[in-house]
């Protein structure tokens, strides 16, 4: 394929694909506003459906959010090329009006901030742009391929509902899953994710027994002691070498100081590459359960999981087909981990599968600006969108091609 022809295509529409950017920043899609997450999945059904693609709305698990949203462009039929964002974001309705957080184009800057730019509305646009350079170089092989675009409405907290609807409406199996969160540019070049860290999160409570702190102080028995010698053993679980973190990052504990403390609790998470070594950990966490020497009932509950990425043979492989479209522009594209988690740990399984596919942008999930420009706001840099949808229609022209 002549890059020229997709980079003159992706050229022409980067106007539109900016204005649909624009009016879905506009609808507030905190996780919790259920109408403001519908809005934006309709707005994106109306976008997609001048390309041939069919919406489904699937409700969601999560109390208080809107819809999941299928997009399904059927082609020939076969495994269909699964095309990954979300329609939700962090930020209140409030949040926003208190920060003045909404879409400001800075030409002179190169970025245009507000709510979703590049977490992860950025991203939905530039699927659309991505589609209609390919329907206009390509119209052939964009005609008889299977696309399923699959919006998140929750994937801003914990869950995998969104994960087990997306591998049902696949019947279990696709030819690649690609995930279009932000994808940093440095020194280095284009970043694109081939493995995310899986995380545990737990919670320990000790249950002690309260007393006078001065004339009874023998009779209790301290939950905060208790609690306190086993938080070294817990955070020592980090672990460079198995590629390991353990966060320690709420602890709560007794009333006030002339009462022994009957009750107190901590919770952390574990974050870590290989599912071997996730396991280690949890299965030490799982111990803490018993009596402590003081006396005090200890007990560890595994509040949340989230299985690891981590990649493989596959990935790299599909990764080399972004790399060779990136060396055919005069880009370099590197195979990157991250340590956050995205929707591409919930389905990896179903396909070689690659991440960070969207543009380029900052600050996600900050909606504040500081007079010393310390801090500012989530943005993204309309510059990226161009090369990026170019470099992923490369090297999705390679994925559908018969010989691949």
């Amino acid at each position: 394929m002549n890059t020229t022809l997709l980079q003159n295509a992706a050229e022409r529409h980067l106007p539109a694909t900016l204005d649909l950017l624009r009016r879905l920043v506009g609808i507030n899609s905190f996780t919790a506003n259920a109408a403001g997450v519908d809005a934006v999945a309709r707005l994106t059904a109306e976008a997609f459906e001048p390309l041939g693609f069919c919406a489904e709305y699937v409700p969601c698990t999560h109390p208080e959010s809107g819809h999941h949203l299928f997009l399904t462009h059927r082609g020939q039929g076969g495994d269909p090329i699964v095309l990954v964002t979300h329609s939700d974001t962090v930020f209140p309705p409030e949040e926003e009006q208190r920060n003045e957080f909404h879409w400001d184009e800075r030409p002179d800057e190169g970025r245009i901030y507000g709510p979703g730019t590049v977490d992860n509305k950025g991203g939905t646009a530039l699927i659309w742009l991505m589609l209609q350079i390919l329907r206009d170089c390509a119209p052939d092989i964009f005609d008889r391929t299977h696309w399923i675009v699959a919006a998140n409405a929750a994937e801003e907290v914990t869950g995998d509902d969104f994960g087990r609807a997306t591998i049902k409406l696949c019947h279990g199996k696709a030819r690649a899953v690609l995930v279009f969160e932000g994808g940093p540019v440095d020194a280095l070049g284009w970043h694109i994710v081939t493995s995310r860290k899986g995380r545990s999160t737990w919670k320990l409570t000790s249950e002690g027994k309260a007393a006078h702190a001065g004339s009874k102080h023998h009779e209790g028995v301290n939950a905060i002691d208790a609690l306190a010698r086993v938080l070294p053993d817990i955070a020592a679980l980090t672990s460079a070498a198995n590629e390991r973190t353990v966060n320690i990052g709420h602890i709560h504990g007794g009333t006030v100081v002339n009462r022994v403390p009957h009750e107190a609790l901590a919770e952390w998470e574990c974050r870590a590459n290989a599912p071997a070594a996730l396991q280690q950990a949890d299965d030490f966490f799982a111990t803490l359960s018993g009596r402590a020497p003081n006396g005090a009932k200890l007990v560890a509950e595994r509040t949340g999981f989230t299985s690891p990425w981590p990649g493989g043979v596959e990935s790299e492989a599909l990764f080399h087909l972004w790399h060779d479209a990136a060396v055919t522009m005069g880009l370099t594209a590197i195979s990157v981990p991250r340590g956050g988690l995205s929707d591409a740990n919930h389905l990896w399984q179903l396909a070689p599968t690659l991440d960070g596919l969207g543009p380029f942008g900052a600050n996600a999930h900050c909606s504040e600006r500081s007079a010393d420009g310390s801090k500012l706001p989530e943005y993204v840099e309309p510059a990226s969108f161009v090369p990026k949808a170019v470099m992923n229609a490369l090297a999705l022209l390679k994925v559908l091609s018969p010989a691949s």
